[in-house]
Parts: structure tokens; C-alpha cells; sequence
């Protein structure tokens, strides 16, 4: 479980983060979605208490991450896939952080072997590593010490097609037994095919959050009649709120089945009922985060 709570971060008179609340669930993959500049980094660094917050708390399993008994045990995490010693190789940095953690030394074969790091790779300096090998020694460094919570920051970052459906298993398996991840991520349809819960932030604060189908249906949906007048009418009379959307169908605020059944007794023919945002997740991040990109302070 992590719980973010009326979280507030500045630097000087630059607000990063405005009041950010949010919750991760056991068992659940959380999406954490925001143009560069708004806020993802910093909030993910404050949950690791590697930023101190200005107002607000984070909590990971009930404490503070700082206040947490081996920490590196519980929770699993990966911001940076390039802070490693380039001059060890990967399986040592595997060997002296399980040593530190008290984890089990098999545990590092095992999962050189999960992430897909053979023994020509694990035995190669990390400096030669490609970004897509760090990322994988990054995965398999959190997940050594066998923690309840994953938080990783672009992870599939460098990853190439077959990397990327590699991870999105991983996660969906981490979920399925139980664990918590909070996912950090620019790739809009990788999020979309794991992603139990969604957080949209923008501008240092929450946009909004909740599952796909939730978000899309808060946006209302599209209708088009054949009589455009009446089915306005129609929709006043049911106390629906509608406007003029672009290409000429309405835009109402409501569910598909109120307004269907609103036209329909009013007898008036629909020509087309649809969600307002039906175009994925792309599409619903644009329309919430227009405007909320990086105002030059290179907070991410």
C-alpha cells in the first residue's frame, strides 16, 4: 500500500507539487501519468524519502519509507536506471546489494535469469551496458530483496518491443500475487494494457484519477440526432447538461444509457451515441493535460 497524502513541494516561488493526494493498492498496477514538467519525478522521489516534502505526508506499508525496517527489502525501486557503477559488473552489483538487504544469494542467479541477463551480460562491466540491460539489472535489483512494493520511474525506458511485453508480465504477475506497484511511464498504451488504476497529473497537481472506463465515462459522451433541436430539448427536459461539441454531435454529461433513454422518450432518433473520449487513453491524457507541460524549472 502506498497512500500520498495533500503532498506540496516548492522551490522557492516555483510550485512543483500543489496538494497531491492519491492511493496504490495491494494487488493493483498504478499508472502515474503526466506530461514532462508535472510532477511524477518529485512525488515518486518524496514517496522514497529522497525529497522532503514542503507539506503533506507519503507513506509506503503504514510509514514513512525512512522509518521503514530494510527498506531495500520491502519495497523495490528503480528511478534511475543509469546510477549504477559502471565499473562493476552486474552480477556483482547483484551480489554486494543482496549481502546489504540479507537476502538470499540464490535469489541473484534466479533473476539475472528472469530478467533475461545471461551470463555473458551479467559478467560484462555495466559500463557497456545498453540503457535497455540497465533497465533490466535495475528491475531485478528491486525486486531482490523479494518486496511487497514496486516503485519504478520509466522503467521501460530503452527497452525494446519484446523487452517491453517481457516487463508488462512481470507486473501483471507481481499484481496477481498480491504486490503494489506505482508505475511511472510515457509509454501511453503500455500503461493502458497493465494498468489497474490511473493517476493524470499536470502542473503539479491531480487532473484526475480512478480506472480507464471511469475516466472515459466522467467525460460524457457524444450524440448526434436527427433532429438536433429536439434532442437538445429532449435532454433539458431530463435535466442534462449538453454543449455543442466539435463536428456538430452534442456533448452531454452523462451516461450513455440516461441519454439513450432520454431521447428515446422523447421520440427522438439517434444517428450516433458514443463515449466522448473513445479514442484510449491517449487521447483522454490529452484532453486533461493540454496546457500542463514543463514551464522551463526541468521539474519532471
Amino acid at each position: 500500500m502506498i497512500n500520498v497524502e495533500n503532498l506540496t513541494k516548492r522551490y522557492g516561488k516555483h510550485t512543483a507539487l500543489d496538494d497531491v493526494s492519491f492511493e496504490c493498492r495491494p494487488g493493483t498496477v498504478t499508472g502515474f501519468l503526466g506530461p514532462n514538467g508535472a510532477g511524477k519525478s518529485t512525488t515518486m522521489r518524496i514517496i522514497c524519502g529522497l525529497t522532503p516534502p514542503t507539506g503533506g505526508r507519503a507513506t509506503v506499508l503504514g510509514s514513512p519509507y525512512r522509518r521503514l525496517g530494510n527498506p531495500g527489502a520491502r519495497v523495490g525501486v528503480l528511478l534511475d536506471a543509469s546510477a549504477q557503477h559502471g565499473g562493476r559488473t552486474g552480477r556483482e552489483v547483484l551480489r554486494l546489494s543482496a549481502r546489504i538487504l540479507g537476502a538470499d544469494p540464490g535469489r541473484v542467479e534466479e533473476l539475472l535469469g528472469q530478467v533475461g541477463l545471461g551470463d555473458a551480460a551479467a559478467n560484462r562491466r555495466i559500463g557497456g551496458y545498453s540503457l535497455g540491460m540497465r533497465q533490466r539489472l535495475g528491475l531485478a535489483h528491486a525486486l531482490l530483496g523479494d518486496p511487497s512494493v514496486l516503485i519504478l520511474d520509466e522503467p521501460a525506458n530503452g527497452l525494446d518491443p519484446e523487452g517491453i511485453h517481457w516487463m508488462r508480465h512481470l507486473l501483471r504477475r507481481f499484481a496477481e500475487a498480491g504486490g503494489t506497484v506505482l508505475l511511472s511511464s510515457h509509454l501511453l498504451r503500455e500503461v493502458e494494457a497493465v494498468a489497474d488504476r490511473l493517476v493524470l497529473i499536470g502542473s503539479g497537481r491531480v487532473v484526475a484519477q480512478g480506472t480507464l472506463d471511469e475516466l472515459v465515462a466522467s467525460s460524457g459522451v457524444r450524440v448526434r440526432a436527427t433532429d438536433t433541436l429536439a434532442l437538445r430539448a429532449a435532454l433539458t427536459a431530463a435535466g442534462i447538461d449538453a454543449e455543442t461539441g466539435a463536428n456538430g454531435p452534442l456533448l452531454a454529461h452523462a451516461e450513455a444509457e440516461r441519454v439513450g433513454r432520454a431521447a428515446a422518450a422523447a421520440g427522438v432518433a439517434l444517428v450516433e451515441l458514443r463515449p466522448a473520449d473513445d479514442g484510449g487513453l491517449e487521447q483522454l491524457f490529452l484532453s486533461l493535460t493540454t496546457g500542463t507541460t514543463d514551464d522551463g524549472k526541468g521539474v519532471r
